[in-house]
């Protein structure tokens, strides 16, 4: 029963976030010269991609500044850096680099980001105009659209006064581009694993926040993410920390910036790419850290629940989430239950898989594969026809039949982060680059 209860709220669930998904229509976009732009970047041993990333900010957005946060590399991350700060022609004003030594190093990326906004805000001094300095965290190996400046700019997002956040749709930058090396069968099953990461990003997630909205929870990723200076200065406490230190360093802030008052927006008019991980160890091992980080947020429940500043309907909105990987946790012991008990029964007495091949027995089990995978196969058909562009039922259908196998991986990694807290293990892990497995691992891949 409890299988099937939770299979239709998801059900009715992923309805209401398909609807205002698909009728969503482009907003007129800004002017990025109505603000001043800031990136951090966070580097931990980033010396394989740092260097393209840097040149390519300062290439594409020749305004804004570039605060490189060299977080104890081990590699020539830093050196990278300020051979790109003194230039070719000349120092290049617009890169900073924030050095972090140890013991104060390594204990996570929100206190990476921490060390730069102390920076940021030491260098603005009290002379700029705070509500219009806006913050954009990229990853190393991040690859913004040359629009998503203007794009944030808009009327309603940060033209609006009252938002004190903005989250870019993320992609994945090797969705079309399998590992260059290993078998034919390892090459194709890296690349779906990337273009389900894709898919991921681009259909239910993007969906998910724009039903936010309507909540007004809107919450915020690790990459692509946009924050006011002054909004950042309403959380920080007078430490100078508005990153706390939970794992889902991103979500967090999102949540302190909604108690405080502030609204928090998403677009999918512009968009970050990322690397997609072709290695499915280091997938679970990323998926593990984040579901940690969401069981430690779950602890802000009491808080959302008593703010005046969200809404009904954003406390049912943000309790769901984060509570949603417990409730993996009880389906990872209860789904099997059936099959199991199925099972047993079939070993003991053979004749009974016979005889419930022709009963309501098998009627039971169509319903509840159906009721399990449509959700997950909807948004393989929407990834087909509208991200890929090739109208193709059977291979959306067969993206969305894979979908379902992907998110089921997430019970597992809802089981190792539990296991991690019981072992007191609360660590940030940092997942290699694809790059870097070709250093270790001899497999060639672009970045």
């Amino acid at each position: 029963m409890f299988t099937f209860v939770s299979s239709g709220v998801f059900i009715a669930y992923v309805c209401t976030i398909v609807v205002p998904f698909l009728s969503r229509k482009r907003a007129p976009a800004g002017s990025r010269a109505d603000f001043s732009w800031h990136f951090f970047v966070p580097c931990r041993d980033e010396e394989a991609v740092i260097g393209n990333t840097v040149r390519r900010l300062r290439k594409t957005f020749p305004d804004a500044h570039v605060w490189v946060i060299d977080d104890d590399s081990q590699d020539a991350t830093a050196q990278v850096v300020l051979s790109l700060a003194e230039g070719e022609t000349g120092p290049d004003p617009f890169i900073h680099l924030v050095r972090r030594y140890p013991p104060n190093a390594r204990t996570g990326k929100g206190d990476a980001l921490n060390a730069a906004y102390q920076q940021l805000a030491g260098w603005l001094g009290r002379h700029e105009f705070w509500e219009k300095v806006i913050v954009g965290v990229v990853d190393a190996d991040g690859v913004l659209a040359a629009d998503c400046l203007d794009v944030c700019a808009a009327g309603h997002l940060f033209g609006d006064r009252s938002v004190g956040a903005v989250q870019l749709e993320v992609r994945m930058l090797n969705r079309d581009t399998p590992p260059a090396e290993g078998s034919r069968w390892k090459r194709w099953a890296a690349l779906k694993l990337v273009q389900l990461q894709d898919m991921e990003f681009r259909t239910a997630i993007s969906a998910v926040q724009h039903s936010r909205a309507y909540a007004g929870t809107v919450a915020m990723g690790g990459n692509g993410q946009f924050t006011r200076m002054s909004a950042l200065r309403t959380i920080d406490r007078g430490t100078g920390q508005p990153w706390r230190g939970l794992l889902l360093e991103d979500y967090e802030l999102g949540l302190h910036l909604l108690m405080a008052g502030w609204r928090t927006a998403a677009t999918s008019d512009s968009y970050v790419s990322q690397e997609g991980l072709y290695s499915f160890r280091r997938f679970v091992t990323q998926r593990t850290r984040w579901g940690q980080g969401t069981m430690q947020c779950s602890r802000y429940l009491p808080s959302i629940w008593r703010s005046s500043h969200f809404t009904e309907l954003g406390v049912v909105e943000a309790s769901y989430y984060l509570i949603q990987p417990w409730l993996q946790l009880v389906g990872a012991v209860l789904y099997p239950i059936p099959l199991v008990a199925a099972l047993v029964a079939t070993v003991r007495d053979p004749s009974i898989w016979t005889s419930a091949v022709s009963t309501q027995t098998a009627a039971f089990m169509v319903i509840f594969l159906v009721m399990s995978t449509a959700p997950f196969v909807v948004w393989g058909i929407i990834y087909q026809f509208r991200c890929i562009g090739k109208p193709n039922l059977l291979s959306g259908i067969g993206y969305g039949l894979a979908f379902t196998v992907y998110v089921a991986t997430f019970y597992l990694t809802s089981l190792r982060a539990v296991y991690r807290m019981m072992r007191g293990r609360h660590g940030w892990a940092k997942t290699r680059r694809n790059a870097e497995s070709f250093n270790q691992e001899g497999v060639a891949v672009e970045t």
